[in-house]
């Protein structure tokens, strides 16, 4: 049972519950990214990257599978405190204008954009005689700036030139063109800009510049940009120098491989020493991708100190005019953790695919649905189960369909408020109390009656159990329905082409009030009409109200009746097809056959295994 009838019937007695903030479904999918990454001890924005591929591979509403993991995780785990969401880097939230960013820049940008400051890589621009003649923004961090107002990844594809003219004449640009061409770092300042007076620290970083601006005049920004952009990012670089057979690495990169630096980088016997033998052919293809002048981006595992290391490695290389490399330039990412929480999250979405397997096959255990409408005493019926949008877990709605030893046919739809073994478990319980009940009397308000007892007992054992049912008994020979219900949604009855719910009698829900008493109703049930039992699921949804998904059913019976006036339950079945994210759905629909023809049978109950 989902909320609002169970709401409204115990809103007397218990305290009332908020309706959720228009934020609820962000809410919740934070939520479930901070239990993914608690569960799977990664980072935050890997467990919502993982949240949303499980949402497109199950084709679902990302709000619908982040509250699958929640109820998931918390009932296995208990109650974890919701974790903030990182903020999204600036290269994700991306710029519609800007350039698409290849692998390299990618990773430059994502280091970027984890350090303080401000920092930018620049792609070189030169005339035919090798001169710099402007600098491009090709990556920045969050909190570089020009005079303009552009700020971060919005600056990226914009030269130099544009804003800061005057440097391409000033002393410095003779400085960047020694740094690109010797390789040599160099440190500048303090030079003045629009307020304020800064040092800036150029390094050469592949085929480009990356640079750093440190504010004089603030001493917390005086610690080394670079290095802390490595570390901060698990990152190292280093370049190799196939002309002069110089090989560099930077200082987090001697860390990432826990290497003395005093023994200078690691030899090619070494490397094939510390490498796992299994990741060859991966090193392999990427040799061979780097021949044919490709970049080369791949992820491999190397054992250091007795673990093992994963390694992106992203490599590319200066080259001649015939496409030889001159310089071969790369950086080297610790991605160990990062990969064990990428593990850990498909190992939770494993479990909760042999949850949703094991749920699925509960559920058919107990409660069987046919595949094709059953002939009763006077009477055709069918069923259809719609499970709700968690359907890895076992609700509480269940059907009965049976004929009765005097001729009659005896229907019914119950539901157990919430979700899990609980409530699977006291919905057999009815049912088959049900069942039993009917050897000794078949009204449907006595049958309520017994029922309501049965469960209040169960509350004792359960707190905060409850129940809502709708019996009905058909007598063929009359014609008759007689019928009763607690607390459940109005039967449906469609008859001359218009459909209306029936006038309920009195009766509260099950397990709510001890000794409680139940009327009976009747009404005639004759070929032509059809009559629809349903649990609330079918017409309460969390985005409408109840009157507009009551109006939203009938019209259904409606155009179904109107379409297929002569086989009407196949064509209802086959349009209540859409299931409510909330809450599961039961639907009974019946019909009066051909009276006439079953009026002298009497039929036994041979309709066990419907119920």
């Amino acid at each position: 049972m989902s909320g609002q009838a169970h709401t409204q019937a115990l809103s007397s007695m218990r305290p009332g519950v908020d309706e959720e903030p228009a934020y609820a479904a962000r809410a919740t999918v934070d939520r479930a990214v901070g239990l993914l990454a608690g569960q799977a001890r990664c980072r935050l924005t890997d467990a919502h990257r993982h949240l949303l591929k499980m949402a497109t591979a199950q084709e679902r509403d990302v709000t619908d599978v982040a509250r699958r993991v929640i109820r998931f995780l918390e009932s296995a785990d208990g109650p974890t405190e919701t974790l903030p969401q990182l903020v999204a880097s600036a290269l994700a939230e991306g710029d519609s204008a800007g350039p698409e960013l290849s692998p390299w820049l990618v990773t430059v940008q994502r280091v970027l954009d984890a350090i303080p400051g401000m920092a930018g890589y620049f792609t070189v621009e030169r005339d035919t005689s090798g001169r710099l003649t402007d600098l491009v923004w090709a990556a920045a961090s969050p909190s570089a700036v020009t005079p303009d107002g552009k700020r971060g990844s919005r600056l990226i594809g914009h030269p130099v030139s544009r804003h800061y003219p005057e440097v391409l004449t000033a002393e410095r640009w003779q400085v960047y063109q020694r740094v690109l061409d010797t390789g040599e770092p160099a440190d500048l300042g303090p030079v003045r800009s629009g307020e304020g007076e800064f040092i800036i620290r150029a390094r050469p970083l592949g085929a480009g510049l990356l640079f750093t601006w440190e504010r004089r005049d603030d001493p917390e920004r005086r610690l080394d940009r670079l290095d802390g952009m490595e570390e901060l990012g698990r990152l190292g670089w280093g370049e190799w120098d196939l002309v002069s057979g110089e090989i560099y690495w930077s200082p987090q990169l001697y860390r990432i491989y826990e290497r003395d630096p005093s023994l200078g980088p690691i030899g090619q016997d070494e490397a094939e020493e510390i490498a796992i033998a299994d990741d060859q052919p991966l090193r392999a293809a990427a040799t061979e991708a780097f021949r044919r002048a490709e970049r080369v981006d791949l992820v491999t595992r190397v054992r250091i100190s007795g673990r093992v290391k994963h390694l992106r490695t992203v490599a590319d290389a200066v080259r001649d005019a015939e496409g030889r490399p001159l310089r071969i330039y790369g950086i080297v990412q610790d991605v160990t953790e990062q990969q064990a929480g990428a593990e850990r999250l498909a190992e939770v979405e494993r479990n909760l695919a042999a949850e949703h397997d094991q749920a699925a096959r509960l559920q058919r255990i107990i409660l069987p649905i046919p595949d094709r409408p059953l002939d009763l005493p006077g009477l055709k019926a069918a069923v259809r189960y719609l499970p709700a949008g968690d359907d890895a877990f076992v609700g509480g709605d269940w059907y009965h369909a049976a004929a009765l030893r005097d001729g009659s046919v005896l229907l019914a739809v119950g539901d157990v408020a919430g979700h899990g073994i609980q409530a699977a478990t006291t919905m057999a319980q009815l049912r088959h109390a049900l069942r039993a009940l009917t050897t000794l009397t078949s009204d449907p308000s006595t049958l309520l009656k017994h029922l309501n007892r049965l469960t209040c007992e169960l509350e004792r054992e359960k707190p905060e159990l409850s129940a809502t049912a709708v019996i009905a008994r058909f007598d063929p020979q009359r014609g008759e329905l007689l019928w009763a219900q607690a607390g459940h949604p109005p039967p449906l009855m469609s008859r001359g082409g218009r459909t209306a719910p029936l006038v309920r009698p009195a009766g509260p829900m099950l397990g709510v009030v001890d000794d409680a008493t139940y009327a009976d109703a009747v009404t005639t049930f004759r070929p032509g009409d059809v009559l629809l039992l349903y649990t609330d699921g079918l017409v309460e949804h969390r985005r409408r109200s109840l009157d507009v998904g009551m109006d939203a059913v009938m019209a259904t019976v409606d155009a179904a009746v109107r379409a297929a006036p002569e086989q009407p339950l196949a064509e209802l079945l086959g349009r209540l097809r859409r299931s409510n994210p909330d809450d599961d759905t039961c639907i009974l629909a019946a019909r009066p056959s051909d009276i006439m023809a079953c009026c002298s049978r009497r039929v036994p109950d041979v309709v066990a295994a419907a119920s």
